[in-house]
Parts: structure tokens; sequence; C-alpha cells
């Protein structure tokens, strides 16, 4: 099953058109990544599809519904949760009321849920009462990941979350995003990584000056000789 569709997008910021008519999909259960060069549009994508920015063409259809033109409150509500690259957890709160705030919307009792998410993320049960400003730059990405969760998702966008992080912890923030991905999750990510993204990933994108150039599965797209000159490095 198809769970988000953008149809066609055409996007930008004020009279300046970014995404040209992009079309991407992501089934039930998968991690898609989006990659390409600098000014691609490719978080002009995400925070299109999740109602940050209007649409100015095309549709946004999530699961089986269409979307387009909601603002990100319906969308959360819907089942959707953006994570952006900076500016993703409130500095000022300790980790469980970053936490708590990411159930904001929720009319249960969500400590169950609570208990789930730091099971997933031990570190951050550890510490539950420090503050979130006082977190390194992967712990801090951690946080931001465990507060979406909050709302059980069924699609998680995140936007270059391995940006400025150490190697090791690039490693363990992928390793965090593929577990989540076992646990029913389906994810859409842009990310500058992009060998390690695709080599998790079930599908790719690779966007150029707006527009769709490539699609593939993971595996073919790290072995495609244009994206590898391109994009890889190779």
């Amino acid at each position: 099953m198809t769970v988000l569709e953008a149809r066609e997008v055409v996007s930008g910021y004020g009279e300046v058109e970014i995404l040209h008519g992009v079309s991407i999909k992501v089934e039930e259960g998968e991690v898609v990544t989006i990659i390409g060069p600098n000014g691609a549009g490719k978080s002009t994508l995400m925070k299109s599809i999740f109602g940050l920015l209007p649409l100015k063409g095309g549709r946004v259809v999530f699961r089986e519904e269409d979307v387009t033109g909601r603002p990100p409150q319906a969308m959360v509500r819907k089942g959707m949760c953006y994570v952006p690259q900076s500016d993703n957890v409130f500095s000022s709160l300790t980790i469980q009321e970053n936490l708590e705030m990411g159930a904001f919307i929720r009319r249960d009792n969500y400590r169950a849920r609570m208990e789930e998410v730091y099971a997933l993320f031990p570190d951050l049960a550890a510490r539950p009462h420090e503050r979130a400003g006082k977190l390194s730059g992967g712990q801090r990405q951690m946080l931001a990941l465990a507060r979406a969760l909050m709302l059980e998702p069924r699609v998680l966008l995140l936007d270059e979350p391995s940006a400025s992080l150490a190697p090791n912890m690039v490693e363990h923030v992928f390793a965090k995003i593929l577990e989540i991905n076992r646990s029913g999750v389906a994810i859409l990510m842009v990310e500058q990584n992009a060998r390690h993204a695709l080599g998790l990933s079930h599908r790719g994108y690779v966007l150029a000056m707006g527009q769709n150039r490539l699609e593939g599965s993971g595996e073919g797209l790290l072995n495609n000789d244009e994206v590898g000159k391109l994009y890889l490095g190779g």
C-alpha cells in the first residue's frame, strides 16, 4: 500500500519556484531516501509535503486521502511527523519535557508510549531530567526522533538526520532509523550522506534543479554509474 505520495508538486518560496513537478511515493514499511546536489529542492519538497510551504501545483496524498494544502497540525493528527535538520528540540526543556511536548495533541494517557520510546532510546531514559540544551548534537538528534515517535506516526519525514554529526554518531543515528522503520514506521529521508542512506533504503530518488532525475532501489542507485560519479564520490 502507498502511504504517502507527492504528485507533480510545484512549490517554492514566494515568487521563486524551486520544485517543477516533482513526484515521489513511499510504500508501507519502506525507507525512501531523496538525494541530490545542494539547491535541488530536497528540503523544499519535504516542507511542501508537510504543509509548511504552499503548493502552486500538484497534489499530496497520505493514506489514500488528498491532503493537499493541509497545515502541519492537520498532518500530525493524521499520522505524519517531520523532524527538521536544525532547531528540532526545545533546548530549555528537559528530555522528559520534550517528550511530553511531543505528545501534546494526545488525549489519552501517553505514559505507556513514553516508556516504549524510552526503551528505544536508553541513553535518553538514563537522564530524563537533563536539559536538552546540554546534550551533544547526536543526542539532540536522538531526542528529536524520540519526540516525533510520541505520536506513533505512520510516516516519519527526516531532513538531514546525520548533518554535522561525528562519524560514530552518524552510525548510531542510522542504526536507530532502521530500528524505527522495523517497528512499522515508514520513513522518507533527505540525506547528504548518500552512500550510507541509500545502503539502508528500500528505494531512492535523485533530484536535480527541482526535478526528478533518477529513481530506483537503494542498491540500484548505489550501483548506478551516474549516481556514483555525481553524488557518491565514485
